[in-house]
């Protein structure tokens, strides 16, 4: 089954314009996307062959089977909910028997958990992509070196610049003064948590294992030390913050490597530290959920399109949008409470009006 076999076999129920086009936020640049619901035909129905969902290689096409389609309409899919409120002026085209699927069938309090709940999953993203923008990693990541301190009367120093700048002096001078963490030894101190005994073997021949074996070290090395040998520094290792650290790490440059280039230089351009068309579309779909436990219908031509258009923009401060979700949030959680929407969609009722249409396709 594909698109052109759905077009050229008359097997079409429904096909609307969708995305930013029906919701009325399109500009000069936008797409225009295209979703549709199909029928199959009966012998691939009741024969091997049954396929759910087609799309093109760029998804700007997508057809959902009858069956599909009345599925994800029960579990309140928003994408799904939104293609039956289409706009008149969107349909393309519509079998008469896709006028016995109705919004109200299907709209409930699930809604809540789909709408708001996947739109909260945004804000969340937002928020994760204001952090990475103002709180950039380096490339060249550090080891666990650089989490360990030493301390010293009633602080500590860096690790890497006390060895640096250890004096000359004790017997422990490397030349001009200062020490390799190859040559050090470390012993766990009773009791603690990160704490450790530095000894220092400046001929080599107690075979210490260094504070890291190696620059890819997830903690530090404890080696054996002979009891007679002193001590000569304190050492604490914060492994909670490198792991902290190895996380930001790689969820930073994971995000680098996959995020879209075009997007993050418009936002980048308007210099909001949020991805603004993502943050336009999660405060519609906020906004829809409100519509939906307000009135009980689902209408998804914006009335606000320019403040909406604006955040796109990036004319909204990243505060701004954040507070404007928050409202929506608040809101949203009031008008479910005093709904009269039911819990979940009448499964049974809506499975019998998918079946009535089939019956009438297959007859």
């Amino acid at each position: 089954m594909t698109i052109k076999n759905i077009q050229t076999q008359n097997l079409a129920l429904f096909q609307s314009i969708s995305g930013s086009r029906s919701f009325g936020l399109a500009t000069e640049n936008s797409d225009t996307d295209i979703r549709g619901v199909y029928y199959i035909p009966k012998e691939e129905f009741f024969g091997l062959h049954y396929t759910p969902q087609i799309s093109n290689e760029t998804n700007d096409i997508t057809y959902y089977e009858i069956g599909r389609f009345v599925e994800l309409l029960q579990k309140n899919n928003p994408n799904i909910l939104e293609i039956l409120a289409s706009p008149e002026d969107c349909i393309q085209h519509k079998n008469p028997l896709m006028d016995l699927l109705k919004p109200e069938d299907f709209l409930s309090k699930l809604c809540k958990d789909t709408f708001a709940g996947y739109a909260i999953s945004q804000i969340k993203k937002a928020k994760g992509l204001n952090k990475k923008i103002l709180n950039p990693i380096d490339k060249e990541r550090k080891s666990i070196l650089d989490f360990c301190y030493i301390l010293q009367n009633q602080g500590s120093i860096p690790l890497k610049k006390w060895l640096r700048e250890f004096p000359s002096s004790g017997g422990v001078s490397e030349g001009r003064g200062g020490l390799v963490q190859e040559k050090c030894g470390l012993v766990n101190i009773d009791n603690t948590k990160g704490m450790f005994a530095l000894f220092y073997d400046q001929s080599g021949d107690l075979n210490y294992k260094g504070i890291i074996q190696n620059e890819e070290a997830n903690q530090v090395s404890v080696s054996s030390v002979p009891k007679e040998e002193k001590s000569i520094a304190f050492l604490f290792c914060n492994l909670d913050a490198y792991s902290t650290y190895c996380k930001d790490y790689r969820e930073y440059w994971k995000w680098v490597s996959e995020r879209n280039e075009d997007r993050y230089n418009v936002n980048q351009n308007h210099g909001q530290n949020y991805d603004s068309k993502n943050m336009m579309h999660t405060i519609r779909l906020l906004q829809s959920c409100e519509q939906i436990f307000k009135t009980s219908s689902l209408n998804i031509r914006v009335e606000n399109r320019d403040e909406l258009l604006d955040i796109k923009a990036g004319n909204w401060s990243y505060e701004q949008v954040m507070k404007k979700a928050e409202d929506l949030i608040k809101s949203i959680e009031y008008y479910h409470s005093v709904s009269a929407l039911p819990d979940e969609p009448d499964v049974e009722k809506t499975t019998k009006i998918l079946i009535e249409i089939r019956e009438n396709l297959y007859s």
